[in-house]
C-alpha cells in the first residue's frame, strides 16, 4: 500500500513539474517573412538609386542617379529548382521623363525560415526568422570566395561569408523622399571602416557597409551597400586610387 502511495505521489509530482515547465516556456512571436517581401506578380517598388563609381583609373568619384523599378513578374523555379519569384528591373532618369529601360532580372526565393535573393549567380540570405531585435544569421554564407572578383580588383570581398546580418531594430520609422514609413525593420550587415573618409592619403583605406530597411506591408524601402578600397600612390605623385562601388536605394513609390 505504501509503495502504491509513493508511486502515485511520484506521478502527481511529475505531472506538476511537466506542466510547470510548459508554463515557463517563453514563446517569441514573430512577424511573417511575407510581411516584408510581398511576392505577388505585378507588385512593384520604385526607388531613387544613387550609384557610386570610380573612373579615370580610380582617381575620379562619380555618382550616377536614376529611378529604379523592381517588378515581381511570375513564380518560376530558380537555379536550384525551388519555387521562386522572378523580378524584372527597369531604369529611367531621376525626373521620370524618359521611358523605362530593361536592366536585368533577379530571383527572390522564400523558404520556411529565410528569404534568399539570387542575382548574377550570387545568393544572399536577406532576411531570416524570427523578426526580432538581435536575431543574427550569416547572410553571405552561400557566396564563393572573392564573390566580386570578376568585376573589381579589391580585397573587400575576402571572407564575405563571415558577415553577420543582424536585426538591429523593429517597429521603427523611416523618412524617405518626403514620406514617413512605419513598422520598419532594420538589418545591419557590416560596418568596417579604415581611413575613410581618406584623410591620410599615404595610407590604405577601405569601407564595407551594408544596411537594409523593410517596411511591413511594403518591402525593402532603403538600402545602402558600399564596398571600396583606397590604394595610395606609391610613386609619390598625385593622389591614390579607389576601386569598388557604392549603391543607395530609397523608395519613391509602390503598389
Amino acid at each position: 500500500m505504501r509503495a502504491k502511495l509513493l508511486q502515485h505521489t511520484f506521478l502527481v509530482c511529475s505531472c506538476v513539474l511537466l506542466f510547470s515547465c510548459k508554463k515557463q516556456t517563453e514563446e517569441y512571436p514573430s512577424d511573417k517573412l511575407s510581411d516584408y517581401f510581398l511576392l505577388q506578380p505585378g507588385k512593384y517598388i520604385t526607388y531613387r538609386t544613387d550609384s557610386t563609381v570610380f573612373t579615370n583609373f580610380g582617381r575620379t568619384t562619380e555618382v550616377h542617379s536614376y529611378q529604379e523599378k523592381n517588378v515581381i513578374d511570375a513564380q518560376i523555379p530558380d537555379g536550384l529548382g525551388r519555387p521562386s519569384y522572378r523580378v524584372f528591373r527597369f531604369l529611367r532618369d531621376t525626373a521620370g521623363t524618359l521611358p523605362w529601360a530593361p536592366a536585368g532580372s533577379y530571383f527572390i526565393t522564400p523558404t520556411n525560415n529565410t528569404i534568399e535573393v539570387i542575382e548574377n549567380n550570387l545568393r544572399f540570405v536577406r532576411l531570416a526568422l524570427p523578426i526580432q531585435q538581435d536575431n543574427t544569421w550569416k547572410g553571405n554564407r552561400f557566396l564563393p570566395d572573392e564573390a566580386y572578383s570578376t568585376l573589381f580588383s579589391f580585397n573587400n570581398d575576402f571572407d564575405m561569408g563571415s558577415w553577420d546580418y543582424t536585426i538591429s531594430s523593429t517597429g521603427g520609422t523611416a523618412a524617405l523622399n518626403g514620406k514617413t514609413y512605419n513598422d520598419v525593420v532594420t538589418v545591419d550587415g557590416i560596418n568596417e571602416v579604415i581611413n575613410v573618409p581618406v584623410v591620410t592619403t599615404s595610407a590604405y583605406g577601405s569601407i564595407n557597409y551594408l544596411q537594409d530597411q523593410y517596411a511591413k506591408g511594403i518591402g525593402l524601402i532603403h538600402q545602402d551597400l558600399i564596398m571600396w578600397e583606397y590604394q595610395p600612390n606609391t610613386s609619390g605623385t598625385g593622389g591614390g586610387y579607389k576601386n569598388g562601388f557604392g549603391v543607395s536605394r530609397s523608395i519613391i513609390d509602390h503598389n
